[in-house]
């Protein structure tokens, strides 16, 4: 497969959205503080930036079944785009503080409405600051328009299908991008309940980043994706983790390594423990992927 190119650096951005074809979305969110994000906003953004709320508009109610951040409704969503002037024609890119860990569910979404043309500002609205380039704090009005949906919904892995094929799930790869002692049980301070889906395998995404937020070259992060995924690009892979916003960000480096798009498992961890019979691993086997020992 060829490769494609995703990320940005802010230098190019700052060029392109000089363009009125292009489109900036601020998707900062903290978990701890969910209106931290719009308040970030307000405060200072890059000129032209509209917003993007994680749980308000790239997330659809909770239920008693759903993960934390389940899929929003296609009508709401392509409303709210349009709304902020964002159109079939247009090129989006998002971003957040930094490490694109929100940025890049924000970039999924609008690729499974059928809306190709998305890029991430790599390292972020810090990177921005860093290079000394311009902000705005007014808030921004661009004029509607209307955005058409064409949804892929091939690009989901259901819980349901999960269930069915968790002891097959080997050969068709499914990377959890939470933190290693989530992943083994030995913390969690979201969920209620440690562990992992048995036979994934843990690969966080904070691995594919530099200590400044930016993220690493692509030859790096394709040898962190080559050690679990093999070298076939046609391989079966899916991504999941605590509620499938960071899963989002080895589905870009996987494209960008020239891998098939992998599905995304929308519910993660989150749904995966709402059914009090589906198996639970923790402990080892997480670097290879092996069935791990130690089941609930």
């Amino acid at each position: 497969m060829t490769d494609k190119h995703i990320l940005l650096v802010a230098q190019v951005v700052h060029e392109r959205v000089q363009n009125q074809g292009w489109v900036v979305a601020d998707c900062r969110f903290d978990l701890t503080d969910p209106a931290a994000g719009r308040r970030s906003y307000r405060q200072n953004h890059i000129p032209g930036a509209v917003f993007l709320d994680l749980d308000e508009d790239l997330a659809g109610p909770v239920a008693p079944d759903t993960g934390r951040h389940p899929l929003p409704d296609v009508e709401s969503i392509a409303a709210t785009l349009g709304a902020l002037g964002i159109g079939n024609s247009s090129n989006v890119v998002v971003y957040d503080q930094d490490n694109g860990a929100t940025a890049a569910r924000a970039w999924w979404i609008l690729r499974w409405l059928g809306h190709e043309s998305v890029f991430l500002l790599d390292g972020g609205l810090s990177r921005w600051q860093e290079l000394g380039l311009p902000l705005e704090s007014t808030e921004v009005n661009r004029i509607p328009t209307h955005f058409d949906v064409c949804l892929r919904s091939n690009r989901i892995l259901s819980t349901a299908e999960l269930e069915d094929n968790v002891g097959e799930i080997h050969s068709q790869k499914l990377l959890d991008a939470r933190d290693r002692r989530r992943f083994l049980g030995e913390w969690e301070p979201i969920d209620p309940v440690a562990g992992h889906v048995p036979g994934s395998i843990c690969l966080p995404f904070t691995d594919f980043l530099q200590e400044d937020g930016t993220w690493l070259p692509l030859n790096e992060r394709r040898a962190l994706l080559e050690k679990v995924l093999g070298p076939d690009k046609d391989v079966e892979w899916s991504v999941m983790c605590g509620s499938g916003v960071t899963a989002c960000h080895l589905a870009i480096s996987g494209l960008e390594a020239g891998y098939k798009e992998p599905r995304l498992y929308v519910g993660s961890w989150s749904e995966w423990i709402r059914g009090p019979n589906r198996p639970i691993g923790t402990g080892a086997g997480v670097e290879t992927g092996q069935q791990t020992a130690d089941l609930k």
